[in-house]
């Protein structure tokens, strides 16, 4: 069994392309709540294009009287109002995540070579927090290796490389699954638990889910652009059903 966390971005995506109060995020998180969701996820960017910093509060409340029963999540490049977000929220989980200028969403894990010092300062001070730490990472074994010495709980596996293999099928597929599988095995051997997220969907997660040691997947986009036409709910048990978590 993998938990499922949604990404509610898009929910301010949509309310900040028209500005006001609506689609409430926090109504759109307590109906993922209600339909069994057992994690949500956020993350804020420093433009704050869809989730805003009052917005990580917002939520943070919403799901207070479910501490222990729904996880939560915050995303995002460990920049100082970053930090300080994380420390005052306090999340069950934060991801660091490493991000390009000009990026429309996340395009890699963070490189092997990037300098530990700073990281490891910010990585301690959350777990002392009692915040779990997840470190999003391609499914290549030297990023792997460099979140463990970083001292983090987890590392999130990029998928959006496995997600245009599924596309082709074939023998590029097994090749990917193969790949992932490997990256799996590794960081479970190095003592991480192992998370994945970006364009996994109701087609390419069953597959997906054959890879061993995944704990936990994190799916926004797909799941809410299916919402438009079903409604949330039924989408997120959709989602739930192949997950198998509640």
């Amino acid at each position: 069994m993998s938990r499922l966390s949604v990404n509610v971005n898009k929910v301010a995506t949509l309310r900040n392309s028209r500005g006001g109060a609506l689609p409430s995020l926090v109504e759109a998180v307590r109906a993922c709540v209600e339909a069994g969701a057992p994690g949500i996820t956020v993350h804020p960017r420093d433009d704050e294009r869809h989730i805003r910093r009052r917005d990580v509060y917002e939520v943070a409340e919403a799901l207070r009287p479910l501490r222990g029963k729904v996880e939560y999540n915050i995303e995002g490049d460990p920049r100082p109002d970053w930090v300080e977000l994380v420390d005052e929220v306090r999340p069950d989980q934060c991801t660091l995540v490493p991000v390009r200028p000009g990026e429309l969403t996340s395009e890699a894990g963070w490189p092997a070579d990037t300098p530990k010092e700073a990281l490891v300062d910010i990585i301690e001070r959350f777990r002392e927090g009692g915040v779990r730490v997840s470190v999003f990472v391609d499914p290549e074994p030297a990023p792997i290796d460099w979140a463990a010495a970083l001292g983090a709980d987890r590392v999130e596996l990029y998928t959006e490389p496995y997600a245009r293999a599924f596309e082709r099928g074939g023998d590029v597929l097994d090749a990917s699954v193969a790949k992932y599988r490997a990256a799996a095995e590794h960081a479970a051997a190095a003592g991480l638990a192992v998370n994945a997220g970006h364009d996994l969907d109701l087609a390419n997660l069953p597959t997906f889910l054959t890879v061993p040691h995944i704990a936990e997947v994190s799916i926004g986009h797909a799941l809410m652009a299916r919402a438009l036409f079903v409604g949330l709910g039924p989408v997120v048990a959709e989602y739930l059903a192949i997950t198998g978590s509640r």
